[in-house]
C-alpha cells in the first residue's frame, strides 16, 4: 500500500494435482517481466474494459512510468530501470492503430487499471501474498489516480508512487509506517512515531498547537487531535517504503538507516531486516551490477496494444485412449457447456481433433446466437478412431490452419488443447508454438502423466488442467469453466456458482442446495450431467417454491445432458436441487450452476484462485491461495475450501484460512464491504478450479514427518494492568494444517537478543497454557513480566533494570519435534508517560501525513506438502476439526 501524505459467507474451491516433470533447458522460455542488461522488459499494464476511454490516461501512464525509471534508476543505485512496457487497451475503447495482442491477457498483466467501487478512495495497492522477499501478483491503480493531478498533492509523483509499489510486486518488502500504531514506546521510554527512518523529522500537534510528545499517547490510545505532523523540508533520504512523497527521499532503508523497532509490516514479515537488505537478496540484484559511467538510461519504450476479434480453437484428442473411463462423454460434455454457457458473444471459434494426425471439423464460426452455439456442437467428436498413437503437434497444427484463416496469423488466438497421453514429440513444436503467439490452456486427461504438456501452458501463459478418470469427478467441466477470457470484463464473464458430482445408488437421491446472491442471477443456467441411460429425475425448487422438473429441461440424449436456463433474473436465495437415479445400476450425477452479474452497477464476488509459479521438490511445500473478492475490494472471513484431487487417491478437503496462519494480514479497510440483508442471511457460492501443480522428488513409500508447523506471523502483546496478553493464531502440525503439540515463547529486554539468540532468551513459564488448539484458531496467553524483569537474577547479559520495554517471539513444536521458525517479535512497554490524562477513542486520532489505509487483498492462503502421507493424515485432521471457531 502507498504511502500518502494527508496534509460469513461461503465459497468452494477446486485443485487438481499432475506430477510431471519440467524440462531445464526449456526454462530461459519463461514469459513474464524479465530483467536483462539492467532494463526490465515485458511489464504489462491492463487497462480494465470497464474504465471509460479518456484520451489523457495513456499520457499519464506513459509519464508515471518514465519518471519512474529514472528514480528507481537511481535509487537501487544505478541498478535497475524499465526499458519496455506494453500497455493493454480494452476492446471496449475505439480502434486506434493500436498493435494487436498476441499472449497477452488481462489476467496476466503486472500492473491492473480499473474504475473504483465504493467509496474506498483511490489509494494504489499491490497485491502481496507470498511473504517476505516474493514476487507479489499486481499492482493495482484506478483510473481517477492516474487522472487527477490533485491527488498528488498527498501521495507525491506518481512515479515515486510506482517505485514504492514496484518494490512490493518485485522485491517483497512492505511497508514502513503503521496507521494502526502510529506511535509507540522505544527501549529508552521515548514516544517515538513509527516511521523509517528515525531522521525524518517533525513536531507533535494537540488540540491547541504544538505539544511535548508525552501527551499524545497512553498505553494503546491516543488523545482526540493528536496528530504528527511531519516537515516539508527534510534532509533524511530514506525511506520510499515509509514516505515517499517527501522530495528529499530517494532511496530505500538500509542497515544504517533501519528502524528495527517500528511496529510495522516490514519488520513483522521480514525479521526486522531492512528494505534495502532484502532487496539486494534478490535475483534481479544476483544478476546484475551498476551502470557504469555518470548518465541516465533511456526512457521506457511504449508498445499499445488490444485485443481484436476473439478466436479461439477446441483441439481435441480421438485415438483409443479416449473410450477408456468415459473420456469421450466427459470431453463432449464439458465442450459442449463451454460452446453453450461460457464462450463470449461474437468469439470466433473452430474445431480440430488428433490422433496421430489432425482433422479439421469446424472451421471458424462467430457466435452470434444459441443456433450458432448448437451448430458448434453439432461438430464435435461423437466417436473416437482405432488408433492408439497421438501426436499433439499435428493437432496444434491444425488448429493454427484454422485460426490464421481470420487474420493471416495466429496471434491473440486461444487453443484449449484436449489430451488422454503424452507425446514425446511436443518439444518438436514447442519454438513454433512460441513463435506463433496463440495461448495454449492444456487440458490432461486420465492416470498417466502427459510428459511436457505443461510446457505448451506455462510458456505461453495458458492455464493447465487434470482431469481424473474418477465418474463423479466434475473437473472436467470447471476446467473449461475456468479458462480465462482474457479481458478483465467480470460483469460479462460466467460465474461458477456450483459444481458437484456424485455416484448415486439406484433409486437413491443427490440433493443439495446452491445459493444465488444479489450480485449475480442473470442468465443463470443449471446444467444436469449423467454417465448411462436417460436422465435422472430432477426437481428444482426456487426460493419462492416454484418448481421445475425433468421437462422443463432441454434434454440432449447423446451427450446425457440436461440444461435449464432460469428467464430473467433469477430470484436470490437458496435454490434446491434434487436428482432421483430411477434406473438399476450405479450412476455419476452432476450439477453445474453458472450465472452472471445481475446489475452492471454492482461487481459479483469472485474467487481467483493461483499455485506458486514453481514446481517445488519434496519436501518444500506447495502454496496455494484464492483471493475473494468484489470488484477490487476483499471479502474477508469467507470460508473457504479446497478439494485436492491426486491422480490416483481419493479426493482430500482441506480448510484455507483468512486468519494470519500463513498469509499477510494488510491494513485494515476503512469500512467493511457492505452487504445486503440476504446476502448476510444466505452467503454466497462460488467455485473455481486452481488449475493443476507438481511437486517433484516424491519419494515412494511411506514418508517420515519432514513438515513442521508453519510461521507464527501475527503475534501481538498488550500491557493489561500488570500482566501482558499475548495473542495469536494457532499453527499447525504440519504447516497450517492438523494441530501443533507445544509451544515455546521467550522474551528479552533486548531486542537485538531475542532476534539473534532466541534460543538463550528468557523462556516463559508456559504450564498454564493449554495445548495448542487447532489451525485457525485465535490463542491468547496472560503472563505477568515482573517475574522476570524485578531483580538481577532474571536480567540477562547486556540488559539494565531501569528498561521497562519487553519483547517476545513465540515458535510451535509438533509431536516429532519438529519446530516451525521463530515468530514475527511482538513488542510491550511496561513504561507509563507520567502525564497521563483520560483518553478518547483511538478512531478519533488523525495524524497528518500518514495515509488512511485500505485493505488491498482478502487473501486466503493454504500451505499443503502434496504427499501420500501427509495428505491421510490432513485427512483425519480434517474430521477433527468440525466446530473450530475461525479468527
Amino acid at each position: 500500500m502507498t504511502r500518502r501524505d494527508n496534509v460469513g459467507p461461503v465459497c468452494s474451491l477446486k485443485f487438481v494435482t499432475l506430477l510431471v516433470a519440467l524440462i531445464p533447458e526449456l526454462l530461459f522460455l519463461g514469459a513474464g517481466v524479465q530483467l536483462q542488461d539492467n532494463g526490465y522488459d515485458g511489464l504489462l499494464i491492463a487497462i480494465n474494459p470497464q474504465v471509460s476511454e479518456d484520451q489523457n490516461l495513456i499520457p499519464n501512464i506513459k509519464e508515471m512510468i518514465t519518471e519512474a525509471s529514472f528514480y528507481l534508476f537511481n535509487a537501487t543505485k544505478r541498478r535497475v530501470f524499465f526499458r519496455n512496457i506494453k500497455i493493454l487497451i480494452p476492446t471496449t475503447w475505439k480502434a486506434n492503430n493500436y498493435s494487436k495482442v498476441k499472449q497477452e491477457l488481462y489476467e496476466k498483466a503486472n500492473v491492473i487499471v480499473t474504475d473504483g467501487y465504493g467509496a474506498h478512495g483511490d489509494d494504489p495497492y499491490t497485491l502481496q501474498y507470498r511473504g517476505c522477499g516474493k514476487e507479489g501478483k499486481y499492482i493495482h491503480f484506478t483510473s481517477n489516480f492516474l487522472l487527477n493531478d490533485d491527488l498528488t498533492a498527498g501521495y507525491g509523483p506518481r512515479g515515486r508512487v510506482f517505485v514504492h509499489e514496484w518494490a512490493h510486486l518485485r522485491w517483497g518488502v512492505f511497508d514502513e509506517y503503521n496507521n494502526e500504531k502510529p506511535f509507540y514506546i522505544n527501549g529508552q521510554n521515548q514516544i517515538k512515531v513509527t516511521r523509517c527512518s528515525s531522521d525524518i523529522t517533525g513536531i507533535f500537534v494537540c488540540e491547541k498547537g504544538p505539544c511535548p510528545q508525552e501527551n499524545c499517547i497512553i498505553s494503546k490510545l491516543f488523545k482526540e487531535g493528536c496528530m504528527f505532523i511531519y516537515n516539508s523540508t527534510q534532509n533524511a533520504t530514506a525511506s520510499i517504503m515509509f514516505m515517499q512523497s517527501l522530495s528529499s527521499v530517494v532511496e530505500f532503508c538500509n542497515a544504517r538507516t533501519h528502524n528495527q523497532e517500528a511496529p510495522n509490516l516490514q519488520n513483522q514479515m521480514c525479521s526486522l531486516r531492512s528494505a534495502w537488505d532484502v532487496i539486494t537478496d534478490s535475483a534481479d540484484f544476483n544478476h546484475s551490477f551498476p551502470m557504469n559511467g555518470t548518465g541516465l538510461p533511456p526512457p521506457p519504450v511504449f508498445s499499445l496494444i488490444q485485443a481484436g476479434d476473439k478466436v479461439v480453437c477446441l483441439v481435441l484428442d480421438v485415438s483409443s485412449k479416449m473410450e477408456e473411463a468415459d473420456r469421450l462423454l466427459r470431453l463432449q460434455q464439458a465442450a459442449e457447456f463451454y460452446l453453450m454457457q461460457i464462450v463470449e458473444i461474437h468469439t470466433f471459434v473452430g474445431i480440430v481433433s488428433f490422433n496421430s494426425k489432425g482433422e479439421i471439423r469446424a472451421q471458424l464460426h462467430q457466435i452470434n446466437s444459441d443456433d450458432d452455439r448448437k451448430l458448434l456442437v453439432s461438430h464435435l467428436p461423437s466417436t473416437v478412431s482405432a488408433e492408439a498413437q497421438t501426436s499433439i503437434c499435428s493437432g496444434l497444427k491444425k488448429g493454427f490452419e484454422v485460426v490464421e484463416k481470420l487474420n493471416g496469423k495466429a496471434h491473440g488466438s486461444v487453443m484449449i488443447l484436449v489430451t488422454s497421453r503424452g507425446d514425446e514429440h511436443i518439444g518438436n513444436c514447442l519454438l513454433t508454438v512460441l513463435s506463433s503467439g496463440s495461448t495454449i490452456h492444456s487440458i490432461a486427461l486420465g492416470s498417466s502423466v502427459v510428459k511436457n504438456l505443461e510446457e505448451l501452458s506455462h510458456h505461453t501463459g495458458g492455464v493447465k488442467f487434470f482431469v481424473p478418470d474418477k465418474s463423479n469427478s466434475n473437473s472436467m467441466i470447471d476446467a473449461f469453466s475456468r479458462i480465462p477470457s482474457g479481458t478483465g470484463d467480470i460483469f460479462q464473464q460466467r460465474i461458477q456458482l456450483e459444481s458437484t458430482g456424485e455416484n448415486v445408488k439406484p433409486h437413491h437421491q443427490l440433493k443439495n442446495t446452491v445459493t444465488v446472491d444479489n450480485s449475480v442471477g442473470n442468465d443463470t443456467t443449471f446444467l444436469v450431467t449423467w454417465q448411462t441411460s436417460g436422465p435422472p429425475e430432477i426437481a428444482l425448487v426456487d426460493p419462492n417454491g416454484r418448481k421445475y422438473y425433468t421437462s422443463d429441461f432441454i434434454t440432449n440424449p447423446a451427450l446425457r445432458t440436461a440444461r435449464l436456463c432460469i428467464p430473467g433474473t433469477a430470484e436470490p436465495g437458496l435454490w434446491t436441487y434434487t436428482l432421483n437415479n430411477t434406473h438399476h445400476s450405479l450412476q455419476a450425477l452432476k450439477v453445474t450452476v453458472t450465472s452472471r452479474a445481475s446489475s452492471s452497477a454492482m461487481p459479483p464476488a469472485t474467487v481467483e484462485v493461483f499455485v506458486e509459479r514453481d514446481s517445488p521438490r519434496f519436501p518444500h511445500p506447495v502454496m496455494i491461495y484464492a483471493n475473494v473478492r468484489k470488484g477490487i475490494y476483499p471479502i474477508l472471513n469467507a470460508t473457504v475450501t479446497a478439494t485436492i484431487e491426486p491422480e490416483t487417491a481419493d479426493p482430500v478437503v482441506l480448510k484455507l484460512f483468512d486468519d494470519g496462519a500463513g498469509n499477510i494480514q494488510m491494513n485494515a479497510p476503512r469500512k467493511s464491504v457492505g452487504r445486503h440483508e440476504e446476502e448476510q442471511k444466505w452467503g454466497f457460492s462460488r467455485v473455481s478450479s486452481g488449475g493443476s501443480f507438481s511437486v517433484l522428488g516424491v519419494p515412494a513409500g511411506p514418508h517420515p514427518d519432514v513438515f513442521p508447523p508453519c510461521k507464527i506471523i501475527d503475534l501481538e502483546a498488550v500491557k493489561v494492568e500488570e500482566e501482558v496478553t499475548l495473542s495469536w493464531t494457532a499453527p499447525g502440525e504440519d504447516y497450517d494444517q492438523g494441530q501443533a503439540n507445544s509451544y515455546e515463547i521467550r522474551m528479552s529486554q533486548s531486542l537485538q537478543k531475542i532476534q539473534d539468540d532466541f534460543n538463550n532468551a528468557i523462556l516463559v513459564n508456559i504450564s498454564k497454557l493449554l495445548s495448542p488448539q487447532q489451525a485457525g484458531t485465535k490463542e491468547i496467553f496472560t503472563f505477568s513480566p515482573k517475574l522476570f524483569t524485578n531483580g538481577p537474577d532474571h536480567q540477562p547479559d547486556g540488559e539494565t533494570q531501569e528498561s521497562h520495554r519487553i519483547y517476545v517471539a513465540i515458535r510451535a513444536i509438533d509431536k516429532n519435534s519438529l519446530k516451525s521458525a521463530v515468530s514475527n517479535i511482538a513488542q510491550v512497554s511496561l513504561f507509563i508517560p507520567p502525564n497521563s490524562a483520560p483518553v478518547l477513542a483511538r478512531d478519533h486520532l488523525i495524524l497528518k501525513g500518514v495515509l488512511t489505509a485500505v485493505s488491498s487483498i482478502g487473501i486466503i492462503c493454504l500451505t499443503i506438502a502434496v504427499t501420500h502421507y501427509t495428505l491421510n493424515r490432513k485427512k483425519r485432521a480434517d474430521k477433527k476439526e468440525n466446530g473450530t471457531k475461525l479468527i
